[in-house]
């Protein structure tokens, strides 16, 4: 991947491609080896792009500035209901070719509109789910998740999701430091995990002082510990009805799916950084031996932990 086309239209929500050009767009990686993209903002007609929070945009390239890029994004607008057909013509041939297509919050909706997302799980702002359930039928919805991947479309939800979507997208195709770094530059957690490749379930959120937030900290630093939920129930001072509960509550899932993927994560910085063996690996991180790890890496991440090496390892 290393030409990224985003297209702006009237009406353009400034956070939406505020957050792609975060990701995509930063000119300079002198500090951290990070790739630079050929990064090109687009509009149907180029000029003055209407902005809808009080300042508008000067945008030069036309839409044919999409027509070699690997990776074409559509920001969100705020009339999304209203459609160009050159915009939905972009989507198609961008898909029609192999591109990767990634529509961000209501952006969503011109993949719709062109019928990308025919058949297809997707998602969009959760205040807009039911009304694109309802205006694309054919289109399979999901309200609860931040980003869903089918193939080679990308759909996510709104505002910060964006980032979430597109930090999954630098993961996927440069791997989990590439990924890290990115994230450490704009001040935002590296992976939102929800425990399925090709989807991300839900967010795991900041909880209070008061609650997890302390242990779900705590367990990222003791991987190798035991973190069964009679452990941690201990540890929190709660049954392990009580605990199980609890922490379903707040991060969306269940301890040993989110220990799980924490293992997974520490995993593939260990492959990307170290020549330490599968087993060495297996062991620090709390897997307790490989074949473990390649059943759980597998799983979540639809790679053997030595594809993911050869893939990403750190030259």
């Amino acid at each position: 991947m290393q030409t990224v086309a985003v297209v702006v239209q009237d009406g353009a929500e400034p956070f939406g491609l505020g957050s792609l050009v975060e990701v995509w767009g930063e000119p300079y990686h002198a500090d951290d080896g990070n790739p630079v993209f050929d990064f090109r903002v687009c509009t149907p007609r180029p000029g003055r792009v209407r902005g809808r929070s009080g300042f508008d945009l000067h945008v030069d390239l036309g839409l044919e500035a999409t027509e070699d890029a690997d990776l074409v994004c559509f920001s969100p607008k705020h009339d999304f209901l209203v459609h160009d057909e050159s915009v939905l013509d972009v989507a198609r041939a961008a898909h029609a070719r192999g591109a990767i297509v990634y529509a961000h919050c209501s952006g969503a909706f011109e993949l719709a509109a062109a019928g990308l997302l025919d058949g297809r799980e997707c998602t969009t702002h959760w205040r807009y789910t039911e009304l694109m359930q309802q205006t694309y039928p054919a289109a399979r919805v999901r309200p609860d998740v931040l980003y869903v991947q089918d193939g080679t479309v990308l759909t996510g939800a709104g505002s910060a999701a964006g980032i979430d979507a597109s930090l999954h997208l630098v993961r996927q195709h440069f791997g989990a430091r590439v990924a890290a770094s990115t994230a450490r530059r704009i001040v935002v957690p590296p992976h939102r995990d929800g425990g399925q490749a090709q989807y991300i379930a839900r967010a795991v959120p900041d909880c209070d002082a008061e609650t997890l937030g302390p242990l779900l900290t705590w367990i990222t630093h003791n991987l190798a510990d035991d973190l069964g939920v009679d452990a941690l129930a201990r540890r929190n001072h709660m049954s392990p009805r009580t605990f199980a509960r609890r922490f379903r509550d707040e991060t969306g899932t269940t301890p040993h799916a989110w220990v799980t993927r924490q293992r997974v994560q520490a995993a593939e910085e260990l492959l990307e950084q170290t020549d330490h063996s599968v087993d060495w690996i297996a062991t620090e991180v709390g897997f307790g031996n490989a074949a473990a790890l390649r059943h759980h890496f597998a799983r979540v991440r639809g790679v053997s932990p030595q594809q993911y090496r050869r893939t990403f390892a750190a030259s």
